[in-house]
């Protein structure tokens, strides 16, 4: 024990020297002979490819490999088949070490239920946009007489109305019930041949009745601004729904804007 002997200040600032460098040698040998033999400290695998693998394949295979993985997102396509994988964290080719954790998104078997949106009232092209943000199917488009041109009436799946809230599997398709912008209540169509372009329209808008194209012709021995031909043509019973355009032919000039 002579070595710690002290007999002066030298000689313990020279045992404390001796004792820090072996404590930094043996930290030495600690880290970098001893952890890396015993943890592979250092060496890493490449990540391989396993998008569009089965989940069957792919615990098998990461196994092999070293890896593990964890499902920490699923969605659902129905293009692609059940429990495929669609994304992989970290990506391919990624350097990591043994036993690694393969974060993974899969493709579900079933998919999801949501609510079904209220599409009713409004108009179709706002119900294809909100159908489409929820992943939902356009399907048929049926038109029936009704005057709200375009409205969405009614909103089907399988056949079936569905309401509002109502629970509805993603990637369904959706069929709706449209308005064509004309009433469903038929009568005599009026005949407005010969009547004055003014009186003629204050009738058939008066009917319920749209006024279409205006057509200027010249027509010798009729009245100047009078109704020489219709479309669809009056007589012989000829019904007319609520809502449905008129073409309509006046004798003479075509007006200028802006001029009386």
């Amino acid at each position: 024990m002579s070595f710690f002997k002290a007999n002066s200040a030298a000689d313990v600032l020279k045992h404390v020297v001796i004792i820090l460098v072996v404590a930094f040698m043996l930290l030495g040998f600690f880290f970098f002979v001893y952890l890396p033999t015993t943890t592979n400290h250092g060496e890493t695998i490449s990540v391989p490819k396993i998008t569009g693998m089965t989940l069957p394949e792919l615990e098998d295979y990461l196994d092999e490999q070293n890896l593990r993985f964890y499902v920490s997102d699923s969605s659902y396509n129905p293009g692609i088949k059940p429990y495929v994988i669609l994304t992989q964290d970290p990506a391919p080719g990624a350097k990591v070490k043994e036993n690694r954790k393969i974060y993974i998104s899969v493709n579900m078997k079933n998919p999801p239920i949501i609510k079904m949106p209220k599409l009713i009232d409004g108009s179709l092209k706002n119900a294809q946009m909100i159908l489409k943000s929820y992943d939902l199917m356009v399907g048929e488009i049926k038109y029936v007489p009704d005057l709200a041109q375009n409205a969405v009436l009614k909103q089907l799946v399988k056949g079936k109305e569905i309401k509002p809230g109502d629970p509805v599997a993603k990637g369904s398709t959706v069929d709706l019930v449209v308005g064509d912008g004309e009433g469903n209540t038929e009568f005599e169509l009026p005949n407005v041949v010969g009547m004055p372009v003014d009186e003629a329209s204050v009738l058939l808008v008066g009917q319920g009745l749209q006024i279409g194209s205006i057509n200027y012709v010249q027509m010798a021995g009729k009245p100047q601004g009078a109704v020489v031909r219709q479309r669809p043509e009056a007589g012989n019973g000829v019904k007319i729904r609520v809502g449905q355009l008129v073409d309509i032919w006046v004798n003479g000039q075509e007006p200028v804007e802006g001029l009386e």
